[in-house]
């Protein structure tokens, strides 16, 4: 049987017919996906600068540990005072997404206690970045806190006195008050300060002073001058307050609680990870009242020295 002749024109037709259904655009590029369907190109969030966190108790020298807790040295037995510098862990399921540490200390005139906690948060949506989940998370602790917002009156009272000056002894922008946060996993004796705490200002009024008020003052106007001197004497700079220079983004918080027990509490984020630090001295009697400038000074310190860790 004769075979039909090959024709090289219907053979140039399908290739043109399977090279436009599978073929590049103009430019070179492969066609538009169909509607949700997903690329090799498509952008997904970026992962956070940290993947692991440091071992908690040991992040702090003895050095710094001595300045919080200066009960520390006074510790006769050698081994109990190893035992202290150590401090005890925090129960954690996952090392690398939480870890805390807690010291106490007790010494004739005071009782110390110390927690530093880190935590480093990852976002399991593939459109979000750890960064940005980090951002939400610190922003939830600033809303829980609750703190005082600025006020012109505030910002007033701090500067009678020095004739006007604005911003002499008062840290600079960052001593305005603003909203901050506190940890959610704090000591037991840290919530129990915070609960039973009259008020957010650091130091309370004189007792001499209120005496003195009390004893030459024959009316409520001047009772009313006496508490508005009072508040007016608070230092601006010792206010809870947000912090700059820490790393992304901070706040520090101080309260007094009702049986003179104070609390300072740093809070920072870098990148993924929010470190949370509290500083609480109970004093041995009611009548000593704790430095609110001394203690946050020393959190503050120790809050630059771990996000320099962070930084390394």
């Amino acid at each position: 049987m004769q075979r039909k002749a090959y024709v090289p024109g219907v053979a140039v037709l399908l290739a043109a017919v399977l090279t436009a259904c599978t073929g590049s655009g103009d430019d070179g590029t492969p066609d538009d996906p169909r509607p949700g369907e997903v690329t090799a190109s498509a952008s997904t969030a970026q992962p956070g600068r940290y993947d692991t966190l440091p071992e908690a108790c040991g992040s702090i020298d003895d050095d710094t540990l001595d300045a919080l807790l200066p009960g520390l040295k006074q510790l006769p037995d050698a081994e109990q005072r190893e035992e202290a510098y150590e401090g005890r862990a925090t129960l954690t399921y996952d090392t690398d997404r939480k870890a805390g540490c807690r010291w106490k200390v007790e010494s004739p005139t005071a009782t110390d206690y110390l927690f530093v906690d880190f935590e480093r948060v990852v976002s399991f949506d593939g459109t979000v970045s750890d960064d940005s989940k980090a951002q939400e998370v610190y922003g939830g602790k600033v809303e829980a806190a609750d703190l005082p917002e600025p006020s012109p009156s505030t910002t007033e009272g701090a500067g009678e006195g020095d004739e006007g000056k604005e911003g002499e002894g008062s840290g600079g922008s960052s001593a305005a008050p603003s909203q901050s946060a506190s940890p959610s996993d704090a000591p037991e004796s840290s919530k129990s300060s915070k609960s039973s705490k009259s008020s957010k200002s650091p130091k309370p009024s004189d007792s001499s002073g209120s005496s003195k008020s009390s004893g030459s003052s024959g009316s409520s106007g001047s009772s009313d001058a006496s508490g508005s001197a009072s508040a007016s004497a608070t230092p601006a700079s010792l206010l809870p307050r947000t912090l700059d220079g820490l790393g992304d983004e901070a706040f520090l918080d101080d309260a007094l609680g009702t049986s003179r027990q104070r609390t300072v509490t740093v809070v920072f984020r870098t990148s993924n990870v929010i470190v949370t630090i509290e500083y609480e001295e109970q004093p041995a009697t009611t009548t000593d009242v704790p430095d609110s400038e001394e203690m946050q000074d020393r959190a503050r310190n120790l809050a630059e020295l771990l996000a320099e860790a962070f930084d390394e």
